[in-house]
């Protein structure tokens, strides 16, 4: 993807080609994918830091998976702010700009990565240096990404969700 021109995947500027619409109904299969790539990147982020220290505090599955779920809407609201306060916004507008663009993108992808996790046989017993915790973890952002997408592109095309965002731009 061609970062200099396409900067909503992580907030920033976003300058759209011909023919992709970010208003109430022109909402595009890629202006989706793009806001979805967004929530994922900062989930990711999060969810692994998160997995990351409550593994190293040897801390159980519960308390690690809520670390990790917060650390991951930290960091997927952190985007969108750092993106919005950067294009002039203030700091309390930029939040909820942030809220109002990313929660239920992060709800979903979370409800649905963890799910997974959950679901997988040993997947939440299983430690970093286990196959298994990476490719349930992974398989879960996937299924997540894929879930989220329609979800981003319905809400965009109503002007909410990423479509918030790009009123700041």
């Amino acid at each position: 993807m061609d970062h200099s021109t396409h900067h909503s995947d992580t907030g920033h500027r976003h300058s759209a080609p011909a023919g992709e619409g970010h208003g109430h109904g022109g909402a595009t299969w890629a202006t989706a994918i793009r806001a979805t790539l967004h929530c994922l990147t900062g989930c990711a982020i999060g969810e692994v830091l998160g997995m990351v220290v409550g593994t190293a505090l040897m801390w159980g599955n519960a308390p690690t998976m809520v670390l990790a779920i917060a650390l991951a809407f930290v960091f997927g609201y952190s985007f969108t702010l750092f993106a919005v306060v950067r294009a002039g916004v203030s700091m309390r507008a930029a939040i909820k700009v942030a809220l109002t663009a990313d929660t239920v993108s992060i709800a979903v992808m979370e409800l649905v990565d963890n799910g997974i996790i959950a679901l997988v046989p040993g997947a939440l017993d299983a430690h970093l240096s286990d196959g298994l915790f990476w490719y349930a973890l992974l398989g879960g952002f996937a299924v997540a990404f894929v879930i989220t997408t329609p979800v981003n592109k319905w809400m965009i095309g109503r002007g909410k969700g990423h479509a918030v965002v790009h009123a700041h731009h």
